[in-house]
């Protein structure tokens, strides 16, 4: 394999860097004349990676290491007790990458799109790319490998639903896209990514350095990630498809067999510092991008953990607040919260085994002590949620902000 050498005291490059290629463009859509007169555009091409040695230093190796025992132990001690923490960080890890992407959507309307609800379309994202990074990370689980056509599945769960890239959900982009810069061209742009025709041979490049099991998996993860964000093979969709990338390496090396760790709300604490790490990975800086990722996964992780204590203490203050009693539908619902933290009067009914009407008479009981909020007024579709659960999500980014 083609050595490549990393420092974590230098910022000299220590991976193969990015080069460059001009390439003729003609602008195909109306805009400012500096759009329109463009005739040219400099592309990125990314190296080849599969084939590339990564071998950390001592201060780096000790890092990942950390990073390591930290999801490991998250995962060990915490998704084997609290069966409902599984759907909490994945809930979690699906609001913070959508917020990076700047789809911020507020926790009642969150809940709303859970249902199925008529919700806003950042709420509705959101709950697309909890399933996207269910697929990708459970496919890796299942088949011990990442393929490209689960990349693809996960995509098309993405954005099926999306009225603009829909049609293409699911399949490697033809056009030549660009991050930043101006909206109708590449003019300014941060990052220009490969021509489209070159995509597909990047992907199975990638793909082929995912089935490596000779770096550490947490180094895994960053360059995978990194490099897939160069690549841009989508129009729309990378950044939540590349996040969720991370969470699949960790699931296909046994790191978190059960739990996504939420590493996008430590990612989300500071965007910039994100960002700038990705473009240099992009200059030939792996170690850089690295030793983010390490940190990032070993704050989410600690956070987590703090979550899940906190988690697992409601039920007991919820039953010494309603007092409820045994088999009671209260008492069954108090019961299910953690798991359903959303509910309306059929899912109530559900999990109560009970009728409709003591089901309704239990969620107006729970409402008046406090542990369910009604957060739809519609009288065919009434919505409760246990905010102490969802309102956990952001306690938790906010932890990780102030950390």
């Amino acid at each position: 394999m083609t050595s490549a050498s990393t420092s974590s005291t230098t910022d000299g490059p220590d991976w193969p860097r990015h080069t460059s290629e001009v390439r003729p463009w003609r602008s195909a859509t109306r805009g400012p004349r500096e759009d329109r007169m463009l005739r040219e555009v400099t592309v990125s091409l990314p190296p080849l990676i599969a084939e590339v040695a990564y071998v950390p230093t001592a201060e780096d190796a000790a890092r990942i290491e950390r990073a390591a025992v930290d999801i490991t132990r998250l995962d060990a001690v915490h998704g084997p007790v609290l069966s409902s923490f599984a759907t909490f960080l994945l809930r979690t890890e699906a609001v913070a990458s959508s917020r990076i992407e700047r789809h911020d959507a507020s926790l009642a309307d969150l809940a709303k799109a859970t249902i199925g609800m008529r919700a806003s379309k950042d709420a509705q994202v959101t709950v697309a790319a909890a399933r996207a990074v269910s697929r990708l990370v459970d496919a890796a689980g299942a088949a011990g490998a990442i393929e490209l056509d689960d990349v693809l599945a996960a995509h098309r769960t993405l954005l099926k639903d999306d009225p603009l890239d829909g049609p293409v959900a699911g399949t490697l982009r033809t056009v030549q896209n660009w991050i930043g810069g101006s909206d109708y061209s590449p003019r300014g742009a941060v990052h220009v990514p490969p021509p489209p025709e070159l995509v597909p041979a990047y992907m199975e490049d990638l793909v082929e350095f995912l089935r490596r099991d000779d770096l550490p998996a947490v180094a895994q993860a960053a360059i995978a990630h990194a490099q897939f964000e160069s690549v841009h093979p989508f129009t729309d969709g990378n950044g939540r498809i590349g996040r969720a990338l991370i969470g699949a390496v960790w699931r296909r090396r046994g790191l978190a067999p059960t739990l996504v760790v939420p590493v996008a709300s430590a990612m989300l604490a500071d965007t910039g510092e994100y960002f700038a790490r990705v473009n240099a990975y992009r200059e030939g800086r792996a170690a850089q991008f690295v030793r983010y990722l390490a940190t990032s996964a070993s704050m989410a992780a600690q956070e987590a953990r703090i979550s899940a204590d906190n988690l697992a203490e409601l039920p007991g203050l919820w039953r010494s607040e309603v007092r409820p009693r045994a088999g009671s539908a209260a008492a069954s619902i108090l019961d299910a919260l953690l798991d359903h933290p959303v509910l309306d009067g059929d899912l109530a009914r559900q999990v109560a085994g009970t009728s409709g009407a003591a089901a309704y008479e239990a969620l107006g009981r729970l409402t008046d002590a406090g542990v369910l909020s009604r957060i739809s007024t519609s009288q065919r579709h009434g919505v409760w949620a246990a905010t102490e659960v969802l309102g956990e999500i952001d306690d938790l980014t906010r932890r990780l902000r102030e950390a």
